[in-house]
């Protein structure tokens, strides 16, 4: 499944929502990873103290990775569906 990221809340809410996915508690993938589950929530609920370290535990934890792709503008993706 694949997560269209935008804000901060939309990867707390992917986070969380491919976690339940998996069907494992915070705790459950904190431990995978050496993680608090409280670094697990924090990062799920975008609380700021967490750590982009963290937020590479919890991914990994999550069998997720992070891909880096050109913003496409609206007037490109609607000349793309024109076809």
């Amino acid at each position: 499944m694949d997560y269209y990221i935008q804000t901060p809340v939309q990867l707390g809410a992917a986070l969380r929502s491919h976690r339940k996915l998996l069907l494992l508690t915070q705790k459950e993938a904190a431990k995978k990873v050496g993680l608090l589950p409280k670094t697990i929530s924090n990062l799920e609920n975008y609380t700021v103290s967490a750590s982009i370290g963290s937020m590479f535990k919890l991914l990994s934890s999550l069998e997720l990775e992070i891909i880096i792709t050109p913003k496409i503008e609206e007037s490109s993706k609607q000349s793309t569906l024109e076809w």
